[in-house]
């Protein structure tokens, strides 16, 4: 017919995403369960630590239960889990501590972009309980505005070096200004 429109319909993929720390217990956990809180969509979001702890800090998951963010299935593990066969194909990979960044990382199959977004360890920080959720809030809001502004790209729209750049940018312009 003439006159029939077609309506084409691309399926949207979902990009995998990996935030890197030390101890896969705070900064990492709080940015995997920020960034499949606010764009599960379009995002899956992991975290994983070069020398994981044993359980993610109390403080942060008390932080996201109290921003209404899922805890269920958040757990200190290796970043040798993502790179083995069968692990979910990495597009993004974040370094949330200046430690991680530092350290020789595995091979990631498919070359990930990379960036570094350091933020201050709230887990270091000493004091009363309530110092210590006000340090962990103030990660988690450095963190949430970085997520925010990533996810707010048009990735399709950007080549890789592009790309590359602009997460980059996300992390030291915000570092700059103090967020």
């Amino acid at each position: 017919m003439p006159n029939e429109r077609r309506i084409f319909v691309t399926e949207q993929r979902k990009y995998n995403v990996l935030f890197l720390c030390t101890h896969n217990s705070a900064r990492s956990i709080l940015a995997e369960a920020a960034l499949n809180a606010l764009a599960g969509d379009r995002f899956v979001a992991y975290s994983a630590g070069s020398h994981p702890g044993k359980a993610p800090n109390p403080h942060g998951i008390e932080l996201l239960r109290s921003q209404n963010i899922s805890v269920e299935g958040l757990r200190s593990k290796s970043w040798d889990e993502f790179a083995v066969d069968g692990a979910p194909r990495i597009d993004f990979i974040f370094t949330v501590c200046d430690d991680a960044a530092g350290e020789v990382c595995p091979i990631w199959p498919g070359h990930p972009a990379k960036a570094h977004w350091g933020v201050p360890d709230p887990s270091q920080v000493e004091g009363s309980d309530e110092e210590m959720r006000r340090a962990f809030l103030k990660t988690f809001v450095q963190l949430k505005k970085r997520i925010e502004l990533f996810t707010s790209l048009s990735l399709d729209k950007l080549d890789g070096m592009a790309v590359q750049k602009a997460l980059q940018n996300i992390g030291t312009s915000l570092r700059e200004r103090g967020e």
